[in-house]
C-alpha cells in the first residue's frame, strides 16, 4: 500500500472513532437529561460511572492521531487535519464531563419535589444536541457554511440560558427554603450551555480545517 493511500485510510479510520466518540457524548446527554426529568438517581449513577468509556476513547484518538503524526510526517494540509480531530475530540469529552455534572446534579437534588416544571431545561438540551449532530455533518461534508449556521444556534441556546437563570433568581427570593435545589438547576441551566460553547469551539476548528482561517465563533 502507497503511503498517500495508507494515510487517506487512517484518517478514514480516526474520523471514525470520533464519529463514534460523538455518538457516546450524545448518548451521555440524553440519558443525563433523561435521569433529572425522572429523578432517576440509579440512571445518574450509571452515567458518572460511564464516563471512563469518553475519557479511554479520547485517549485512543490521541495515540492513533500521535502514531500518524510519527509514521507518515503529514504535510500541512494533511497535519490540520489530524489536529482538528484531536481538538475536536478534546471538546467532546469536555461535553461528556459536563453530563456527568448534570448527573451530579440530579443526585444532588434527590427525590425532593422540584420547585417548577423543567421543561425548558429539556428543549435547551435539544438544541445543543441538534447542534451537535449538525457540527459533525459539518465536519464530515467540510461544509464551513452550515458549521457557521450551528454556531449562529448558541445564540438561542445562550437566550435560552438567561431567561432559565432569571426565573431561577426570582424563585430564589419567593422560595429560600429551596434555595439548594434551585443551585443545582441553575447549574444544569449553566452545563447544557457550556455544551453549546464547546459544540462552537468544533465549529471554529472545522472551519480551520477546511479554510487555514482561524474565527472566533464564541464572541
Amino acid at each position: 500500500m502507497n503511503t498517500r493511500k495508507e494515510f487517506d485510510n487512517d484518517l478514514d479510520h480516526l474520523k471514525t472513532m470520533l464519529l463514534d466518540m460523538v455518538e457516546a457524548s450524545k448518548q451521555a446527554i440524553t440519558e443525563a437529561i433523561a435521569s433529572l426529568k425522572d429523578q432517576n438517581i440509579e440512571r445518574a449513577n450509571q452515567i458518572i460511572k460511564n464516563d471512563g468509556v469518553l475519557n479511554k476513547m479520547e485517549s485512543e484518538i490521541n495515540e492513533k492521531a500521535i502514531l500518524m503524526i510519527a509514521k507518515q510526517a503529514p504535510v500541512a494540509t494533511d497535519l490540520r487535519k489530524i489536529i482538528v480531530a484531536l481538538k475536536i475530540s478534546s471538546d467532546v469529552e469536555r461535553i461528556g464531563d459536563l453530563a456527568v455534572n448534570i448527573a451530579k446534579s440530579t443526585i444532588h437534588i434527590g427525590a425532593e419535589n422540584l420547585v417548577k416544571p423543567i421543561e425548558e431545561i429539556p428543549k435547551m438540551a435539544d438544541v445543543v444536541q441538534d447542534m451537535l449532530s449538525k457540527s459533525i455533518d459539518a465536519f464530515y461534508n467540510k461544509d464551513v457554511a452550515l458549521a457557521k449556521k450551528v454556531a449562529d444556534t448558541d445564540d438561542v441556546v445562550d437566550e435560552m440560558y438567561g431567561k432559565l437563570i432569571s426565573e431561577l433568581m426570582e424563585l430564589m427570593t419567593r422560595k429560600p427554603e429551596s434555595i439548594q435545589q434551585i443551585t443545582q438547576l441553575a447549574f444544569i441551566c449553566r452545563y447544557v450551555e457550556r455544551i453549546g460553547d464547546h459544540i462552537t469551539n468544533i465549529t471554529e476548528n472545522i472551519i480551520y480545517q477546511v479554510t487555514g482561517k482561524r474565527y472566533d465563533l464564541n464572541q
